[in-house]
């Protein structure tokens, strides 16, 4: 369905390159390099060991990676052209 000056296609490109940058970003993320860290590199609070076992290569706490998380959550690439989306 052609829509606007869009041509064939062009809107589930748009969705496919969203969902590939989301899962390269997240793979980029999950890939950790060297030994998980007893204490928290922001807070400088315990590490839990199970947290540690779990995620190798751990820098944070569990409360320090949530606000991290929070944070980049707003952070997105808004492919969206079409006029309507322009307008609201």
């Amino acid at each position: 369905m052609a829509t606007g000056w869009a041509r064939e296609g062009a809107v589930q490109e748009q969705i496919d390159d969203t969902v590939n940058d989301a899962v390269a970003q997240a793979r980029r993320e999950l890939t950790h390099a060297g030994a998980s860290a007893t204490h928290c590199d922001e807070c400088g609070e315990p590490v839990p060991e199970r947290r540690r076992d779990a995620i190798p290569g751990v820098r944070l706490c569990v409360a320090c990676q949530e606000v991290r998380d929070n944070q980049r959550r707003g952070a997105g690439f808004n492919r969206r052209g079409s006029k309507d989306s322009q307008l609201r």
